[in-house]
């Protein structure tokens, strides 16, 4: 693994983890309204873009990153359209 690789992996902990307070908040509290529908879905879209061309780069770092943030989108997504009005 080379260093370029190392400083992405550390840039996708820092960025991923990131999302993972707004997922915790949102699944203890339910509230969604703070959250919008339109803004989920691009993100969504570009992080499954990202993560796609991860895969076709091998780039373990953004492979690593986008995987773990669509799931925590994926929540969020879930949530806002289980508890959104």
């Amino acid at each position: 693994m080379d260093n370029i690789e190392i400083i992405g992996l550390v840039a996708a902990v820092l960025t991923t983890s990131a999302f993972l307070p707004q997922v915790y908040k949102t699944w203890k509290t339910k509230d969604v309204s703070a959250l919008s529908m339109p803004m989920l879905l691009l993100f969504f879209s570009g992080i499954i873009l990202w993560f796609i061309y991860g895969i076709y780069i091998s780039s373990l770092s953004l492979i690593i990153a986008n995987g773990i943030t669509i799931m925590s989108y994926a929540l969020l997504i879930y949530f806002k359209t289980k508890h959104g009005k």
